[in-house]
């Protein structure tokens, strides 16, 4: 039995760090695994990633970033996540759908219906089971990244960004079912024991 889980968070969550010691921890039980990011992950997506994240002398439209990522998602759908969950493997994808939602929708203001359709022409069916979405406030993601280089996104200001953390808790709280929303300020052994609970139970034979 195959589930597909996927991380969410603003800039500095922490959701990359909590994505892999969950790989790990279900490697370390044996339990078939693969964890994949977005945008990238397949030779199509680096290059759109090269493109979208780090082209700084390059004007991009919300409408072509919508584009763009959704391009990267498709391919990543049909060369990597779909086999793997064909295959009976526990996929782990360190952003989805739901972050085109929260930053080219909210953040860029694009149309949500439009963003919607786009997104579920290029997952091809594919939605998570489980969603995880760290959430700080985004000061403190900000003062995260000080130091680091940063890509388009986190040049973006803090209006946008916290557009985008609004979109974010307006996507949990419209299906809470699908989400788990966790203080991303915590410690990250308790995060990931708190990720460990909700996963757990869903593993086959492992309740």
């Amino acid at each position: 039995m195959s589930l597909f889980i996927t991380f969410e968070g603003g800039e500095g969550s922490g959701k990359s760090t909590q994505a892999r010691l969950l790989q790990e921890r279900l490697s370390r039980m044996g339990v078939p695994v693969l964890l994949a990011h977005e945008p990238g992950f397949t030779s199509l997506g680096e290059e759109i990633t090269r493109l979208v994240k780090w082209a700084q002398q390059t004007v991009i439209s919300p409408m072509a970033e919508l584009l763009l990522f959704n391009a990267s998602r498709a391919q990543l759908v049909s060369e990597v996540i779909k086999p793997a969950l064909q295959s009976g493997k526990v996929v782990i994808c360190d952003r989805y759908t739901d972050s085109t939602t929260a930053y080219q929708g909210y953040g860029r203001g694009l149309d949500l219906g439009i963003v919607q359709a786009v997104n579920n022409a290029a997952r091809q069916g594919v939605k998570p089971g489980l969603t995880i979405l760290l959430d700080m406030p985004v000061a403190d993601g900000l003062a995260r990244k000080l130091g680091q280089r940063r890509d388009r996104f986190e040049q973006e200001d803090v209006v946008f960004h916290r557009r985008v953390r609004d979109g974010y808790l307006k996507m949990a709280a419209a299906e809470p079912e699908r989400w788990l929303v966790i203080d991303a300020g915590k410690s990250v052994e308790a995060i990931a024991d708190l990720i460990w609970q909700r996963v757990r139970p869903l593993l086959p034979g492992k309740d």
